[in-house]
């Protein structure tokens, strides 16, 4: 396991990140430990959570983890937004929730410092201002080291960085977004104002929710299987079958396989590392249900693809242009 400055910071996180979502809910306590020990033991250092996951949960259960091992040899990193309960100020980034947020997540986490704590998504109700004042003055407190944010549009980040900048706020240090070969869209603005600012990126989901596993076949629905991809048909529109079953996704799929079978790997594993041939991803988040999963995981950081391999899927997985980023591509090229 390689270590990698997070953005413009002085701290280093593992390559890939555990992705502790799953604790709690598709995994028990006990295989949940089993996960984190695996992880600690390939020098993995870096876990990603969040106060929502399974109802705080997941907290709770990497807390426990934690609590017998020497908290300053890992990076923590959880997020607040979304709600935690039926009163009207138990979501948001509010100054009362991010605040009280932040104590539970403290407890459950049975540490007394955050090394990251991230906004979990855009907030259109709580001026940006209230947020990172109040984000700004919990790492002047020393309850959180460094912030950062996740699923924002690109105009958001840059609204966010420039406000801290005014305000002499503690410096946004990174984003954590979707990226996978079939989620590009972060490439349009994202990856832009990342470059600009100098920002860390701890990407999520790179096998999109089984999709990017090869365990799937055309045509062929998932009925009966507890995937992701079918409960998602029922409850989230994100990962769903009707979403992804087409031409382009099925193209990805073959391609991966292609290169796959000629590597003697995984396609989960070309899938995770077309996202690590991206120099400008600091790390992608690694979620399983069980130790093979995460040991197939782990095993991607013993190759890489080659450019040749890196450009066939750039290629098949390439998203269509629409206005005004093909017209400036056209008129880019008449300078």
């Amino acid at each position: 396991m390689k270590y990698k400055f997070l953005g413009k910071s002085g701290i280093r996180i593992s390559e890939l990140v555990m992705g502790a979502m799953t604790f709690g809910n598709e995994c028990d306590k006990k295989t949940s430990f089993t996960l984190l020990d695996k992880f600690e033991s390939e020098g993995g250092n870096t876990i990603d959570t969040a106060n929502v996951y399974s109802n705080g949960n997941s907290e709770s259960i990497v807390g426990e983890w934690l609590k017998s091992r020497d908290r300053d040899d890992f990076i923590i990193a959880t997020k607040v937004r979304f709600p935690m309960g039926a009163q009207p100020n138990n979501a948001g980034i509010s100054t009362k929730h991010i605040r009280s947020s932040l104590k539970k997540s403290l407890e459950r986490l049975q540490t007394d410092y955050i090394d990251l704590y991230q906004i979990h998504a855009w907030d259109m109700y709580t001026p940006l201002e209230e947020s990172l004042y109040t984000l700004s003055d919990l790492v002047d407190k020393g309850l959180v080291n460094y912030i950062g944010v996740s699923n924002f549009k690109g105009w958001q980040l840059q609204k966010a960085i420039d406000i801290s900048e005014k305000y002499g706020f503690r410096k946004i240090i990174s984003i954590q977004p979707q990226y996978n070969l079939l989620e590009r869209g972060i490439e349009y603005e994202i990856k832009d104002v990342v470059e600009e600012n100098g920002l860390g990126v701890i990407s999520w989901s790179p096998l999109r929710g089984g999709w990017l596993t090869g365990k799937f076949k055309q045509n062929v629905k998932p009925i009966g299987t507890n995937t992701r991809v079918e409960r998602s048909s029922a409850i989230d529109p994100g990962e769903a079958w009707e979403r992804y079953n087409n031409d382009r996704t099925w193209e990805i799929i073959k391609k991966e396989e292609d290169i796959a079978n000629r590597r003697g790997v995984t396609v989960s594993q070309v899938s995770i590392n077309w996202v690590r041939s991206h120099k400008w991803i600091t790390a992608p988040i690694i979620g399983a249900r069980n130790l093979e999963q995460l040991k197939d995981n782990l095993s991607s950081l013993n190759w890489e693809l080659d450019n040749n391999e890196i450009e066939e899927l750039n290629h098949v997985s390439m998203m269509k242009n629409f206005y005004p980023y093909d017209f400036i591509e056209w008129a880019v090229k008449r300078r």
